[in-house]
């Protein structure tokens, strides 16, 4: 047995070596091809057009989100007829290239879905954007103070509200506040083309103005005509239009809304008042629907001149053409308030 020791011995080596180099190359896998990120947080990379998987190696081997640029180009090996989307990619944890690899093959790019109710204002968009990953709430009431974006359409417009249309939107966190802007009054040419806006360039303005305040006054998109020919039949007899939603921005303009509508607002002189003023506010005080639009644009043929909530709660308003018709209905609503 003695002779053949130096053969065990040998076997013995041998088995060590395989253990150690198995061991490596276990170590190495792992290093290689397990999870790995140097950063903490999200980090955002971008993967451009024309970008060849060597370039998109290094870029993400750069911003750690792979071990080394060799990591992802050994599992492209394994996939070379697979498609890298370009776009923009969220890490936010630890990935293996497997994973970084198969995130970019699908496509599974980073935005944010950023949704404006019709009627919001400036200063509601500026609250929907409060904690976005995208567009800061101040850098976006700057923006949107620079009416350049829509005055070959409205020359008379003093900022952009009315012109940013209400829609879903999807942005980025490269998306800067003019863009986001861009985007929104893009979409309201668009819109505004489609229901014959271009007919009628000389008067943007007065019907976009006017818009504003039918989709603040109404909810029931059957009433915004019928808004809209009260304010046409007031403004042509040279009756206020004592539109509260109207004092309520003048007053949001000045930092001084509160929640609810108080003496020192309707007396306030602020031009957007139409407690004080005749006639429509100098621009806008809201972001209108297409409805609205629709409405300023052909408004009902009535005589009504008034109109009040209904007492039901239905969210309707009753209409009237004599200011003793809408006394009674003033008094009816008071009633059912009680």
């Amino acid at each position: 047995m003695a002779k053949h020791g130096w053969f065990w011995r040998l076997v013995f080596t041998l088995f060590l070596v395989v253990l150690l180099a198995a061991a490596a190359i276990a170590f190495g896998a792992y290093q290689y091809l397990g999870p790995y990120s140097d950063h903490q947080g999200e980090k955002f990379v971008e993967v451009q057009h024309g970008m060849s998987s060597h370039d998109i190696a290094r870029l993400l081997s750069k911003q750690g989100i792979v071990r080394s640029p060799w990591a992802f180009l050994a599992v492209r090996a394994v996939h070379p007829r697979a498609t890298l989307q370009a776009g923009e990619y969220r890490f936010d944890a630890a990935q293996t290239p497997w994973q970084v690899f198969e995130k970019i093959r699908r496509g599974d790019i980073f935005y944010e879905q950023f949704t404006v109710p019709e009627g919001s204002n400036l200063f509601d968009i500026a609250a929907l954007l409060q904690g976005s990953d995208t567009v800061r709430p101040d850098a976006f009431l700057k923006a949107a103070a620079d009416p350049r974006l829509i005055q070959d359409l409205d020359p008379l417009a003093p900022n952009l509200e009315g012109y940013l249309f209400p829609s879903t939107y999807r942005v980025t966190y490269k998306t800067t506040a003019r863009q986001l802007c861009q985007m929104m009054t893009a979409e309201f040419r668009k819109q505004w083309a489609a229901i014959g806006g271009a007919a009628h360039k000389a008067d943007v303005h007065r019907i976009v103005t006017l818009a504003s305040l039918v989709e603040k006054e109404t909810a029931i998109p059957s009433e915004r005509p019928l808004v809209a020919a009260v304010f046409i039949n007031r403004m042509e007899r040279g009756i206020p239009l004592q539109c509260d939603p109207t004092t309520i921005y003048a007053a949001l303009l000045e930092n001084r809304f509160r929640g609810v509508i108080r003496r020192s607002d309707l007396a306030s002189t602020n031009a957007y008042n139409t407690y004080k003023h005749s006639g429509l506010p100098p621009g806008p005080i809201a972001n209108p629907g297409l409805t609205s639009l629709q409405a300023s644009l052909n408004p009902a043929q009535t005589d009504y001149l008034y109109f009040v909530a209904k007492p039901d709660g239905s969210g309707g308003h009753h209409f009237s053409a004599t200011l003793l018709e809408h006394e009674k209905a003033v008094l009816a609503f008071r009633h059912g308030a009680h």
